[in-house]
């Protein structure tokens, strides 16, 4: 079966930055993106999520090379000043690229 290369940029952060982190994706051409609520802990302590200002959400999309540097070069400078963010890139294959 034929796969495709793309890219899957995963993104957690502060829930505060949901609004703004979502709508830079579709800005810079994602097709969509999975969110969901996180908890871990980490080099700064724990993060839990019973408290809705103190969450953590994990957003995942994928995307072509091109877009996901434009994301992590947006995230690094719009997002990592203002927001506790951990951001990572991986390669994936897909099966329908046109979705993406």
């Amino acid at each position: 079966m034929k796969t495709h290369p793309l890219k899957l940029v995963t993104i957690i952060c502060e829930a505060l930055a949901r609004d703004r982190l979502t709508k830079l994706l579709l800005d810079e051409g994602a097709h969509g993106y999975t969110l969901f609520r996180v908890e871990g802990t980490g080099a700064k302590g724990s993060r839990v999520g019973d408290i809705e200002e103190f969450t953590n959400i994990q957003v995942e999309v994928v995307v072509g090379a091109e877009t996901s540097n434009r994301l992590l070069e947006r995230i690094y400078k719009d997002f990592m000043p203002n927001f506790a963010v951990i951001v990572y890139e991986s390669d994936v294959r897909v099966l329908r690229p046109d979705k993406f």
